[in-house]
C-alpha cells in the first residue's frame, strides 16, 4: 500500500500525513508550493500543482500509488461563486486529470465530497439520496462526483463531510470552531446565524475514516462527519459554554443579513449508519474534541 494525499498542507491532509505516518504506512504527500507542514518529512514531500497534467503525471510514474486520497480543492464557497470558472478548473477539471492518471494503474481513487450537494429541505442526508446543490461549489463538488458514478473506472470511493475543524500547521485559512474559540477568549463580541445547521467534523476523525476505507477496500459512497446536528448558534454557545465565556459576546442573526454571495443549504447532516456499520466510524462528540484543542 502506497497513498497518495493530494492538499496535503490543508487541515485534513496533514492530519492524514500525521495518521500514515504513526502507523508507518508509505505515502507520498503532495500540494501546490512548498510543504507547510513540519510533521511531513521533506523526503516524502512532491510540489504538484493539480492543474498541472504535467506535474500530475510525472508523480504517478514516480510513486506509482495504490490509493489516492484527493482532498485538494477550493473550498471558499463565496470565493468559488464570484470566480466559477477557476472553481470548476480546480474542483472538476483537475479532478478528472488526477483520476485518468489513478485509473491507468488501477489505483484506488477516493474523492472528498460535501454536505453542500444537497439542498437543505431534508437533512440529515443518507448516501443514497438525491443531491441538489445550490452555489457553484455545491455544483463543483457533485459534478466531480459524477465523473465517478459515470464514469468507466470503478475503483472508488467518496467520502462526504461537513465542516471540518481541528488545529493545523500554517494553515491557509481558520475554520468555524477555532474562530469562535479565539474570539469568545479574547472577549469579542461575535454575529453568529441562528438558520443554518451542521455536523461539525474533527479531522481526525475523518483523517481516520479516509485512511480506514482505503485498507478496507471499501467502494462507493460514504458519510463521515460529526454525531450532532446542531445550528451554527449552538455550536458557538456550546464551545462558550466548555471555555466558560460570556455568552452575552454571542449575537443571534439570520443568515439573510450575512449578505453572501453563495447560497447555503440551511440543514444538512448526514446519516452515519452506513459507516459505523461497515467500517466502525464512531467520530467524536464537540466537547470531546474541544478538550483536545489547545
Amino acid at each position: 500500500m502506497i497513498v497518495l494525499i493530494t492538499g496535503s498542507n490543508g487541515l485534513l491532509g496533514q492530519k492524514i500525513v500525521k495518521q500514515l505516518l504513526n502507523s508507518k504506512v508509505p505515502f507520498i504527500a503532495s500540494s501546490q508550493g512548498e510543504n507547510r507542514n513540519p510533521d511531513c518529512p521533506e523526503e516524502v514531500y512532491r510540489k504538484m500543482d493539480i492543474s498541472s497534467h504535467v506535474e500530475i503525471s510525472t508523480v504517478f510514474q514516480e510513486i506509482k500509488p495504490t490509493h489516492v486520497i484527493h482532498t485538494a480543492a477550493l473550498t471558499n464557497v463565496d470565493y468559488c461563486e464570484l470566480n466559477p470558472e477557476l472553481c470548476y478548473a480546480i474542483n472538476v477539471a483537475a479532478t478528472l486529470i488526477v483520476i485518468k492518471e489513478a485509473s491507468k494503474i488501477n489505483a484506488h481513487f477516493q474523492l472528498l465530497s460535501s454536505d453542500f450537494i444537497f439542498d437543505g429541505e431534508n437533512g440529515p442526508y443518507a448516501e443514497t439520496d438525491t443531491p441538489n446543490p445550490l452555489s457553484h461549489y455545491a455544483k463543483s463538488k457533485w459534478q466531480a462526483e459524477q465523473l465517478l458514478h459515470l464514469g468507466s473506472y470503478k475503483n472508488w470511493s467518496i467520502v462526504r463531510t461537513i465542516i471540518v475543524y481541528g488545529q493545523g500547521n500554517q494553515l491557509s485559512r481558520s475554520n468555524l470552531i477555532l474562530w469562535a474559540k479565539e474570539s469568545l477568549l479574547a472577549q469579542q463580541e461575535i454575529s453568529v446565524i441562528d438558520d443554518q445547521f451542521r455536523a461539525p467534523t474533527w479531522a481526525d476523525d475523518l483523517a481516520w475514516a479516509c485512511i480506514r476505507i482505503c485498507q478496507l477496500g471499501k467502494l462507493g459512497v460514504y458519510n463521515a462527519c460529526g454525531p450532532e446536528t446542531l445550528s451554527i448558534y449552538e455550536i458557538v454557545l456550546r464551545i462558550a459554554t466548555f471555555y466558560n465565556c460570556d455568552k452575552n459576546l454571542i449575537k443571534k442573526i439570520n443568515s439573510k443579513h450575512l449578505n453572501q454571495a453563495a447560497i447555503r443549504p440551511p440543514k444538512t447532516g448526514l446519516v452515519l449508519t452506513k459507516s459505523l456499520n461497515e467500517f466502525g466510524y464512531s467520530p467524536k462528540l464537540l466537547e470531546e474534541t474541544l478538550a483536545l484543542l489547545d
